[in-house]
């Protein structure tokens, strides 16, 4: 039998794709330990998990929620992660802290190589983690053989699937399950435990079949039992669990269990096989190379702004015991609270495994390894926030709010690190940065419902340049009289080209004093306030512009008369140069699976894209990076097709490259677009 030793709080994270059911797996474990009475339902809005209004509102979990159980005298926290593509950082903190992940997915092969970026993240980081095949109760309607989905489901990872459990069916209904160790089989109940019931004939050739696939799978990895199955001994019941529980907290293979969280088939195996098999505490804090001082050490791995709360930093308290008052990381803890959705019970101390929030810890972020020494750092191993693929531009509804936009805008990016927020120096404009249009919609919601702060977002400008093509010469003769002195100011400029990336040369030819040293600079400075905004609207480039003569007046010139007339200069010479638009150009990485790389290049080439080449991605697998050119105007929804093609598994950065020319229709409407913003402001 596993072993039967009480251990310390220990912590589970439930990750895998939107829709497998992680939330309502979290409430079935929450529900069979006797944490909650009464299951909710994501359809109701009613889960622990998903207690967010946000959450409630598209019934899909959009942060992580936590709640914790007493389960045969141990305590446990569930990590209840989000499922959609655009929320995995979310999920990748939660998943740091976690002793074990719990990886759910639906009976479907088709949907296994979605998985294949988790299991990744998993692996990359060595966090030991079960497979729970949920909605098995589907498998017989929809005809799906064990062997074809753990094929498929093996090729997503890069550990061997060790299967637990095989189904007993009656007809296309699946009612039970074999245990592959214990050789025990189990007769579903809808909503109560499982019985103990004699393994079916139909199922025992197949039991016998799998059972020795797991043993030759352990036996990869412990000399003992492969000498054993050699000379056909049956191994001790005993050793193969403590084999399991060795190469799980290993991260060397993947136990497969199976069960519907719906109906709580297979929960109660689960978190038996959980609660023997999941490492403690101090192997985590081993995995993630924390520092353990002489005292308590905790690490936080989410922040969250409570409306009336205030700041509450959600961690692991790796070593010791913190308590209320104490001071960490050279913050006081102002209270400790165990969290049960967004229910906060209030407790006095916090001991090693224990996953609390630490209230008003102001200076403390997501990632900080925390002691009571006043040690604060980060470890090496924390992911860092992924990079940003789409974006909106915002700004307050109200016009005085801009302030208060700009507070709110810095406690969410705090509260979620893969949201980020710049002023583009060239439009103007607040741009928000995140992981998908579903990712800045909830964003926009927060900034609503917890701030009271209502925003409005549009697509943001393409910050276009214009140039010249030819070069020419011009006069310019600014001449104001008025009461007292008057204004005068005459120049002769050439203007002419650079080449690309020139940017902008001033110089002068002046001979015989003909416009005053002490008014050059004021004509510079009226060149360059002109090339702000060209005749097309947008910043000029590119351009050099020499002074070669002028006259001035002894009495009314002046620095501001010449640069005056400096900008006077280049508003009539700029239309005479043959003004032409300049685009951005990106370099473009875009990985996906080697079967979509097709799709990705004509998702490319349909996009104004020019391919540099494809290669193999470094350390995936059946991936491809393709490399290209693109428009910046056309990576505004770039991701929303890229991932509508990938089965949401392709990814792209992004970095500057070049301005090249934009004509044609194209052009027109950069310049309409344009001066319809101008003239709405």
């Amino acid at each position: 039998m596993p072993s039967t030793r009480i251990a310390g709080p220990r912590c589970a994270a439930l990750v895998g794709p939107y829709l497998s059911g992680k939330t309502t797996l979290m409430e079935s474990l929450l529900f069979a330990a006797g944490a909650v009475t009464r299951k909710g339902s994501v359809k109701d809005g009613n889960t622990v998990g998903d207690s967010a209004p946000e959450a409630r509102a598209r019934k899909m979990s959009v942060e992580v929620g936590l709640a914790s159980a007493d389960y045969l005298g141990e305590r446990w926290t569930f990590l209840d992660c989000p499922g959609s593509v655009e929320l995995s950082a979310e999920g990748q903190s939660a998943l740091m802290v976690a002793d074990v992940a719990v990886v759910v997915c639906e009976p479907t092969a088709d949907k296994a190589p979605m998985l294949a970026p988790l299991f990744k993240f998993l692996d990359d980081n060595g966090i030991p983690h079960m497979l729970f095949v949920n909605k098995v109760d589907s498998m017989g309607t929809q005809d799906v053989r064990v062997r074809d989905l753990m094929q498929a489901l093996q090729a997503a990872s890069t550990r061997p699937l060790v299967l637990r459990q095989v189904p007993i069916r009656e007809g296309d209904t699946v009612t039970g399950c074999v245990d592959l160790v214990s050789e025990r089989a189990y007769h579903y109940n809808p909503h109560a435990p499982s019985n103990l019931v004699q393994v079916p004939d139909t199922v025992r050739e197949r039991e016998q079949a799998a059972r020795q696939e797991l043993l030759e799978a352990l036996a990869d990895f412990d000399d003992s039992l492969l000498e054993q199955l050699l000379e056909d001994v049956a191994p001790d019941k005993e050793e193969v669990y403590r084999q399991l529980a060795k190469d799980l907290a290993s991260d060397l293979i993947v136990p497969v269990f199976i069960g519907s969280a719906e109906n709580d088939n297979g929960v109660r195996r689960l978190l038996k096989a959980l609660r023997h098999e999941t490492p403690e505490a101090a192997a985590t804090a081993a995995r993630l190379e924390i520092p353990l001082a002489a005292g308590a050490v905790a690490q936080v791995f989410k922040t969250y702004h409570a409306p009336h709360a205030g700041k509450l930093s959600f961690s692991r308290v790796w070593k010791g015991e913190v308590t209320d008052g104490m001071t960490l990381g050279g913050d006081r803890v102002s209270g400790i609270y165990r969290m049960h959705g967004h229910e906060q019970h209030k407790q006095p101390a916090a001991a090693t495994g224990e996953v609390v929030a630490f209230g008003r810890m102001d200076h403390v972020t997501t990632g900080d390894v925390l002691d009571d020494q006043g040690g604060r750092i980060r470890t090496p191993l924390w992911p860092a926030p992924p990079s940003p693929v789409y974006s909106a531009a915002i700004s307050a509804e109200q016009r005085n709010d801009e302030v208060k936009l700009s507070a709110a805008l810095a406690k969410l990016t705090e509260e979620d690190p893969s949201l980020s927020v710049n002023q583009n120096a060239d439009t103007g404009e607040i741009v928000l940065w995140g992981q998908g249009d579903i990712h800045l919609q909830l964003a926009m919601d927060r900034l609503r419902s917890k701030y009271n702060l209502p925003v409005r977002s549009r697509a943001p400008q393409v910050a276009y340049r214009e140039t010249i093509r030819k070069g020419t010469a011009q006069h310019a003769r600014f001449k104001r009289q008025t009461g007292g002195h008057g204004q005068f100011a005459d120049v002769h400029v050439e203007v002419r080209p650079l080449p690309r990336g020139g940017g902008f040369v001033f110089d002068e030819k002046v001979v015989g004093g003909v416009v005053p040293r002490q008014f050059i600079p004021a004509v510079e400075a009226g060149v360059r306030e002109y090339l702000a905004q060209g005749p097309l609207g947008f910043p000029v480039v590119d351009v050099a512009v020499t002074l070669t003569g002028g006259q001035f007046h002894a009495v009314d010139s002046s620095e501001q008369a010449f640069k005056t007339v400096g900008r006077m200069a280049m508003t009539e010479a700029m239309p005479k140069c043959d003004p032409v638009l300049l685009e951005p150009i990106l370099q473009v990485t875009i990985a996906a699976p080697t079967e979509f790389t097709p799709k990705v290049q004509r998702l490319i080439t349909g996009r104004r894209g020019q391919i540099l080449g494809f290669d193999g991605r470094a350390g995936w697998d059946g991936w491809d990076e393709v490399k290209a050119l693109m428009p910046e105007a056309e990576l505004r929804d770039l991701i929303v097709e890229l991932r509508s093609l990938t089965l949401g598994l392709g990814i792209f950065t992004a970095s500057f490259d070049h301005l090249a020319e934009l004509t044609g229709r194209l052009a027109d409407r950069a310049v309409e677009m344009r001066q319809s913003l101008v003239a709405a402001q």
